[in-house]
């Protein structure tokens, strides 16, 4: 008789009781710790901050978010460092594709950032995917192109909606 090995597979009702800051990919569980490094809050406050100024210089009807979890399916929750959301979030949590997601690799997480998180944001519809790297100050645009694949792109500007449009100097947030 062959042994069985289990794999969970949790799901969102499950991820509400569990204590601390978790993700959910694809039903299993990450933890969110070690809490993030004091460079990494840093340019996190900084890319929000610069985010909300041009929204509002925009006239752009959209909030910057940090972090705030995100429902993709039952059994994935990830809670990126910044997104931006242009409607009303209604509930806990957002299940719907969001204009722009940013993620500050740390150690423990560059890898799901880089691949995982890639793959999943992708395929969730989300339009703009920048990844930071405090380690080696830079940053890496992507955008979903009509074939709903990401591409690099080499420019700072977001077309959040069609009547906003904004542009973000990363350079100035990676000064810390």
């Amino acid at each position: 008789m062959e042994a069985t090995k289990l794999i969970p597979n949790y799901s969102y009702k499950d991820y509400l009781n569990w204590e601390g800051r978790w993700e959910l990919i694809e039903g299993i569980p990450f933890a969110m710790s070690p809490m993030a490094s004091p460079r990494h809050q840093l340019i996190a406050n900084k890319l929000g901050r610069l985010f909300d100024e041009s929204l509002e210089s925009a006239n752009c009807n959209c909030q910057v978010y940090q972090p705030i979890d995100v429902k993709i399916k039952d059994n994935t929750v990830v809670n990126p460092d910044i997104l931006i959301v242009c409607e009303e979030i209604k509930g806990q949590y957002l299940d719907k594709p969001f204009p722009l997601v940013v993620e500050i690799l740390s150690p423990s997480t560059r890898i799901k950032d880089q691949v995982t998180k890639y793959s999943l944001y992708e395929e969730f519809g989300i339009k703009y995917y920048i990844i930071v790297d405090p380690e080696n100050n830079s940053v890496q645009v992507y955008v979903l192109n009509k074939e709903g694949k990401y591409q690099k792109q080499k420019k700072y500007i977001f077309r959040i909606k069609d009547e906003c449009k904004i542009e973000v100097d990363f350079q100035e947030a990676l000064k810390t």
